[in-house]
């Protein structure tokens, strides 16, 4: 799987194990933000203050989907690191998935 930053020739591709496409959802940005732009299928906004915070943190916080009263911390796996720095050293925000 690729990550790819959308509208950006500039930026190189991202390989991202498959597994990838199931972890993204604990860092997207919901398109009902301010800022977050239209998106398309397979694109996902994520912000660069929220990249650095996670990284910085090294965890996560997820939120049972049955309380909003249990959260959890999960850390980051090497590949959720090596995402989000390069989401920081690149500035991007706007990203789309693409599979091989």
């Amino acid at each position: 799987m690729r990550v790819v930053a959308v509208s950006r020739k500039d930026v190189p591709a991202l390989e991202m194990p498959t597994r990838f496409q199931t972890d993204i959802t604990y860092f997207i940005t919901p398109e009902s933000e301010p800022g977050v732009p239209k998106l398309g299928e397979n694109e996902f906004w994520v912000r660069q203050e929220d990249a650095k915070q996670w990284l910085d943190d090294l965890v996560i916080e997820v939120v049972s989907p049955l309380s909003a009263e249990m959260k959890a911390e999960i850390e980051l796996t090497e590949d959720q690191e090596r995402w989000l720095e390069w989401l920081i050293e690149y500035k991007v925000e706007h990203i789309r998935l693409e599979k091989p």
